[in-house]
């Protein structure tokens, strides 16, 4: 699972400097990982049966929309997770305190799913206010959390490293375990029973949470030199609430009066079209007005590089939960031994890889290092997007089989989750942190902004592309997309040595 979220530690400190109570690291890191894992229990539970919720006919509960209409609200829904990781950060540092932070949006992310589950009762409204609180919840909660891990080591080094690394384990976890449970409930007996679960899940991370609290000490408590300028804060924070807002009544009473056409799929187009429009003129801004000398700007421009690498790499990983998705329910044999598994079960396939292969891929990067032989920053980039469009490939291939109808073995969805898992242990890992290695001192946090938006655009374009899902021939759509990713990968082989030229020595 692609979750990059760190941020740097500051001077707080835990309770007992010396606690090594949890594994050999402080009891605070036994918190943080158990709230993590309920977190990201509550968000694949509830993404791993979304798209086939509402696209299952309304006779089963359902709300019956269109491939396109669903893959539109899945890629909004998704892309703003991530953007909203941004004003997330930005709300802990001024007004709440990473603590108070991660709390409140697990409150948010409960009360989302619980929204979802209660559609049937309250209708469209319920569902697309759970959306929200969602996005709005993990927005507050992710990057925050991890900001406070990075707390508990005020030391840094390699027992930090270590921290995150059994910080990681809980988000794959979660992520394992939740398409088995919500899938199970979602599929085969409810939909809104398998998102009440996952707001279940959600409050027993939040219950933990708050009875660790203590084990914390000063980590992620509100810095009393923000308290000055909270009320600026504030103000600020109402401004932008009341922008969005009144742009949002504009475009409603516009489209009420027919004076232009809104419309799900051309608001995620838009939305495409603008994250990337913000991106092209943050980078400008920086390269032409940021003071910077010659290495400075180069070492930039690697950064735009990877910024559009990670884009496409999340446009075609990210279709596990939609367009493969879908793929898995529809033309999938997922019958074992008379009984027929949940399709949201496949989506368990990739964190359970990550467990697994994360420690040999990590084993692997040090063998290669001592012989003076790892690749390159350039050279992993590349790697990982060839590897995710041989992974399209594969199940290309396997989709020639259904074209009358026929299902397919789950042999072509594993080898290609597979195949993808490989391309994120290449790609995920190194990206943000070469990003805090090249920015420019002075950039370091926007810059690292820039990697969200980039999980953004890429998570956008999954969901366009999973809208053809219905209207394209599905083998010459998966090819359209490994050519796509490929073909990105083969330019960062390519240019490898000018890029590494332009990072300017940094490894």
């Amino acid at each position: 699972m692609s979750d990059s979220t760190g941020s740097a530690p500051n001077a707080a400190s835990p309770v007992h400097p010396g606690d090594t109570s949890f594994f050999g690291h402080p009891r605070g890191l036994a918190t943080l990982f158990f709230t993590e894992m309920w977190e990201r229990f509550s968000y694949y539970g509830g993404r791993g049966i979304l798209i086939l919720f509402m696209t299952a006919a309304i006779a089963t509960g359902g709300l019956g929309m269109t491939a396109a209409t669903a893959a539109a609200i899945y890629g909004l829904y998704t892309a703003s997770v991530y953007l909203f990781a941004l004003p997330g950060g930005w709300v802990a540092d001024r007004l709440l305190g990473q603590r108070s932070s991660v709390f409140y949006g697990g409150l948010l992310i409960a009360a989302g799913n619980f929204g979802i589950a209660g559609h049937s009762s309250f209708g469209m409204a319920s569902f697309y206010l759970g959306l929200i609180l969602i996005v709005l919840g993990t927005g507050m909660l992710k990057p925050n959390v991890s900001t406070i891990v990075g707390e508990l080591y005020p030391e840094g080094g390699a027992r930090r490293d270590a921290g995150f690394s059994i910080f990681y384990m809980g988000i794959n976890i979660g992520a394992f375990v939740a398409p088995l449970i919500c899938g199970y409930l979602g599929e085969n007996i409810n939909w809104h029973l398998g998102f009440a679960a996952a707001g279940v899940g959600m409050v027993l991370g939040l219950i933990q949470y708050r009875l660790g609290w203590g084990y914390l000490g000063d980590c992620g408590k509100y810095r009393e030199e923000a308290r000055a300028s909270r009320p600026q804060a504030v103000r600020q924070l109402m401004i932008g609430v009341a922008v969005v807002v009144a742009i949002a009544l504009a475009l409603y009473f516009l489209g009420s009066r027919g004076t232009i056409n809104v419309t799900l799929e051309g608001a995620a187009q838009a939305t495409g079209v603008i994250i990337l429009s913000i991106a092209v003129l943050f980078f400008a801004s920086v390269l032409g007005f940021g003071g910077l000398d010659s290495v400075e700007k180069k070492r930039v421009v690697v950064i735009f590089l990877l910024f559009l690498g990670a884009a496409m790499f999340w446009a075609g990983f990210e279709q596990a939960a939609s367009s493969l998705n879908l793929f898995a329910e529809r033309l999938t044999d997922r019958n074992v031994f008379g009984w027929e598994a949940p399709a949201s079960w496949l989506q368990a396939i990739n964190p359970l890889f990550i467990i697994t292969l994360a420690p040999v891929f990590g084993a692997l990067w040090v063998w290669l290092e001592k012989r003076e032989r790892e690749p390159s920053l350039p050279l992993k980039f590349g790697l990982g997007l060839v590897l995710l469009g041989v992974g399209f490939l594969v199940i290309a291939w396997g989709a020639t089989y259904t074209v009358e109808g026929q299902l397919v073995s789950p042999g072509w969805l594993i080898s290609t989750y597979f195949l993808h898992t490989c391309g994120e242990l290449c790609l995920s890992p190194v990206g943000l942190s070469s990003i805090t290695k090249l920015s420019p001192p002075k950039f370091v946090g926007q810059m690292m902004g820039t990697w969200f938006m980039g999980a953004a655009l890429g998570n956008l374009v999954a969901g366009l592309v999973a809208g053809q899902f219905e209207t394209l021939p599905l083998p010459g759509l998966f090819v359209a997309v490994a050519a796509s990713v490929g073909a990105a990968g083969v330019l960062f082989f390519l240019f490898s040595r000018p890029i590494r030229r332009m990072m300017g020595g940094v490894h």
